[in-house]
């Protein structure tokens, strides 16, 4: 059988799903997050774009959150088979086409996100997707489809946005023409325009959000000092209150009582003050803004995940959490029926055990995707440099414009071992496939005689 290696791990993988539905079910629930995209009302989203809540809302009639999470499930094993064909397709054997695709199959912090009633699984396809389609063959038809995947993607998490302008430039770059370009730009312009033009609709603003100078503030909270910054007096009511080594992580800055973001009335002007702020605390303290960026990459070298003690909402529930009060009927509306997540043993003892050596540690993860970088770079494998700088961005990205957090790096995870993948690939499979424009001509010359 030619793809014995990859049945047989896929085997486990599934089964590692299956344990999952059965030992969680019907879904995990993240926070306000989750009940905020399975609001019935569709509105766009104030502090995040709203194209998972359009994915639920198709999805609302069969009125299943199983539904959704076994969906989420089928698409990432889908995604490890599409990419290990590609691998194949470039002349890897079939053992190292699925030893690169086993972090798909097997990261629990995957199998976690595909669980959750969260945008993250299905960002990640998305992204993965349009990648893996741009370095398998570059037509306009193919760069069409991509752009209209980076464009969706961009509507369900903005940091998908920059992958459209990278991907734009790796086709100009590369020479592939006119075509394959305006077809990506195109495609990728109609599903970000269409939720632009919704939000300008209903919110009076021509964007996807209303929170990207919210965060950005909330990252200068681990740096700024107004006495350096000077701010002027209607930017002063955001300075932070307490001295710089009692103040919490950049994202409590955004919820908690104590945020003087809080003391900034109308969600439109706080946003725009908020983004004023904290460009000229950046510009006022550029060394200290640099310093807490690295201090957060610097979480990249840790070993562990999490730590057994350490509280985080990105550990399977040992027990069932009743769903508060305000945000019950929402789920339950969804479910049409009780929605919230169950702790069913032993299934759920057996994924809790499991996730606890079951990942890729990100120094690993690190190591292989400069590794990669630097081999493609070295050996022209210039395909392999796009899944690579669009891994590098997803992971450096967000502690420049808000915080680290554990789940930000995962997507880079499918990235990075299509990377690796097309750096090792046979020289005369390296290049993607495309059509010679004098071949073609060729050909239409040959059809016309």
């Amino acid at each position: 059988m030619a793809h014995r290696a990859l049945v047989i791990a896929m085997l486990p993988a599934i089964v590692l799903r299956v344990l999952t539905v059965l030992g969680y079910p019907p879904a995990i629930l993240f926070y306000a997050d989750s009940f905020a995209f399975l609001k019935e009302e569709l509105t766009p989203g104030t502090t995040r774009p709203s194209g998972y809540s359009l994915l639920l809302a198709l999805l609302r009639p069969a009125h299943s959150l199983t539904l959704v999470t076994v969906l989420q499930h089928l698409l990432m094993l889908a995604l490890a088979v599409a990419i290990y064909a590609l691998l194949r397709r470039r002349g890897l054997p079939g053992w190292g086409a699925t030893l690169l695709v086993t972090p798909l199959l097997y990261d629990e912090f995957l199998l976690l996100l595909e669980h959750m009633i969260m945008a993250d699984a299905i960002f990640i396809v998305l992204v993965a997707a349009a990648i893996g389609l741009i370095v398998w063959r570059v037509t306009p038809a193919t760069a069409a489809v991509g752009g209209m995947l980076l464009g969706l993607a961009g509507i369900t998490r903005t940091v998908g946005l920059p992958l459209l302008i990278l991907t734009a430039a790796y086709l100009l770059i590369r020479r592939y023409g006119w075509r394959p370009l305006v077809a990506l730009l195109v495609a990728g312009a109609i599903p970000l325009g269409a939720y632009a033009t919704w939000m300008k609709v209903e919110k009076d603003k021509f964007g996807l959000t209303q929170a990207d100078g919210n965060f950005l503030w909330s990252r200068t909270m681990s740096f700024a000092d107004c006495a350096v910054i000077k701010p002027e007096a209607r930017l002063a009511v955001l300075c932070p209150n307490m001295p710089v080594e009692q103040r919490p992580y950049p994202p409590h800055w955004l919820w908690e009582d104590f945020s003087p973001l809080l003391k900034v009335p109308g969600t439109a002007e706080r946003n725009e003050l908020a983004g004023q702020f904290a460009r000229q605390a950046i510009l006022a303290q550029p060394g200290e803004y640099l310093g807490a960026v690295m201090t957060d990459l610097g979480q990249l070298l840790r070993w562990e995940r999490t730590g057994v003690e350490e509280k985080t909402p990105y550990k399977l529930p040992a027990s069932e959490r009743p769903i508060n009060k305000s945000v019950r009927g929402v789920a339950e509306s969804y479910e049409a029926g009780p929605a919230a997540t169950q702790v069913v043993e032993p299934f759920a003892g057996w994924l809790r055990a499991y996730q606890r050596f079951g990942y890729v540690p990100f120094p690993l993860l690190v190591l292989a995707l400069t590794g990669t970088l630097v081999a493609a770079l070295v050996r022209r494998r210039w395909d392999a440099l796009l899944p690579g700088v669009a891994a590098l961005a997803l992971v450096v990205s967000p502690p420049f414009l808000a915080a680290f957090d554990v789940r930000y790096v995962i997507p880079a995870i499918p990235l990075v071992c299509l990377a690796a993948g097309l750096t090792f690939a046979r020289d005369d499979r390296a290049a993607p496939v495309r059509e010679p424009a004098a071949s073609a001509r060729g050909r239409r010359t040959a059809k016309t005689a």
